[in-house]
Parts: structure tokens; sequence; C-alpha cells
């Protein structure tokens, strides 16, 4: 009984399996149709560097025109600078001549001024006058006292000046109309106020 099973066939391990009956792996290729290859030449990918390096070129030529010419307006700028300093002492140098005291007690006493040597105060707190008052003498006593100023040779006097010119700069280039005389305008009296001297 034991003796069937003990003669039964064993498989066959060794042998080889069938190569036919197994397929071989395919190769798979992703191949562009003929008009996708064709679109596309060598000559678009030159033509498209040697266009691109020509605009850089061109903007780099347009940037430094732009800086040359923006350095030409730097270097006009300045030297309009220098220039506007330069009068600016001028004009400041003529002021402070003008506005020296030799100056204003010249023109002052050209408009008809006189100093006075007896000065007199008024309090304002009750209107008292402190010192004796005296009419002012016509004499030019105090001009005589004031050291001469060599700067003011050749400088006109406010009454000398022509009625055409303005103070100091004319706007706009034109000369504007000095009123040769303009009526002084009183003040409104106002109640329980200090009274107003009238100056001329």
């Amino acid at each position: 009984m034991s003796d069937n099973l003990a003669r039964a066939p064993r498989p066959n391990w060794e042998s080889t399996p069938d190569t036919a009956s197994v397929p071989e792996p395919r190769h798979i290729e992703i191949v562009s149709p003929r008009s996708q290859r064709h679109a596309r030449p060598k000559i678009v990918y030159a033509l498209s560097a040697v266009t691109g390096v020509a605009a850089i070129v061109l903007a780099q030529l347009l940037l430094s025109v732009g800086i040359s010419q923006s350095a030409y307006e730097v270097s006009r700028l300045q030297a309009s600078q220098v220039e506007l300093g330069r009068t600016a002492e001028s004009v400041t140098e003529d002021l402070v001549r003008v506005s020296s005291p030799q100056s204003l007690a010249a023109n002052a006493e050209a408009l008809g001024m006189v100093s006075n040597s007896n000065p007199v105060y008024l309090r304002l707190s009750d209107a008292a006058v402190l010192g004796a008052p005296a009419s002012a003498s016509g004499s030019s006593a105090g001009t005589a006292s004031l050291v001469p100023n060599s700067l003011l040779v050749g400088v006109p006097l406010v009454t000398e000046l022509p009625q055409t010119t303005g103070q100091g700069a004319s706007l706009g280039g034109s000369q504007a109309e000095v009123p040769a005389a303009v009526a002084p305008v009183a003040p409104a009296a106002e109640p329980n106020a200090l009274p107003t001297p009238t100056t001329r």
C-alpha cells in the first residue's frame, strides 16, 4: 500500500520553462509627429539669441546716453547754484551796508526827520510824560557825531532814488510804480483807549 506512494513520479524541477509562451517586455518611446519636428527649426533659436543680445546692447546704449545727459544737467545746476550763491552774498553785503547806522541816519535826515538830544518818555499805565519836552532842532549835530562809513560813498539816499523803482528787486523784470503821496488813514478811536501820536 505505501508502495504506490513511494513510487509516485517526482516533478521535474530542472527543466526550463517554455520561452515561446512568455512575452518579451516592449520598449515604449514617445515620438513627436513629423509636423511638430519641422515646426521649430534651429534657426529660430539663433534669431532669438541674436535679438536678445541686440536688445541688451541697445538698452545699455540708451542708459549710458541718459546718464551722460543727467551728468551734464547736474553740472549745469551746480554752476547755477554757485552763481546764485555769489549773487546772494553780494546782495547780503549791500543789505548790511545800507542798514548801517550811518545810512539810516542819512536817509532819515533826507526824509526830513531830525534827531532830538532831549529824550522824553511816555508811561503807558497813566499816560504820564517823563522828561522836559522841547522841540527838536533842525541841525544835523546827531549825524555829525557818527563815524563816517566809507562803504556808503556813491550809495544814493532814499530821496535820490528814481520814482519808478520799487523797494528792492522788481517782480517779473518790470518796475512797479511807486505812488508819490499816500494820504494817511487815521484809525478809528476806541473808547477808553490811549491816544495815538500822529506822525508824518
